[in-house]
């Protein structure tokens, strides 16, 4: 599903304007990202959960010319689906 897609879709759902849906998600994805690089986990009861992880510094080799480099440390983010996701996932097969 793209954006566009999905923004209708919700929009029609929740029967508010294209505009004001926009709006909505695009607040609840600052709130996100704002969450993520704070250092919080953030869950959706039903849905699952967003957590940052830091990745350490570490030495690796490059594959064509075999010297070492030292990648630096970065953040990443991992989704984690609830049981309950899962479970309706399964079921609909």
């Amino acid at each position: 599903m793209d954006h566009k897609t999905f923004l209708e879709t919700l929009s029609q759902r929740l029967g508010s304007g294209k505009e004001e849906t926009s709006e909505m998600i695009s607040s609840l994805c600052q709130v996100l990202t704002d969450s993520i690089l704070d250092g919080d986990s953030v869950t959706f009861p039903g849905f699952g959960s967003f957590e940052p992880r830091k990745r350490i510094e570490r030495i690796a080799f490059h594959p064509s010319s075999g010297k070492r480099i030292l990648i630096p440390p970065k953040i990443t983010m991992t989704f984690r689906p609830s049981s309950l996701l899962k479970q309706k996932v399964r079921n609909h097969e």
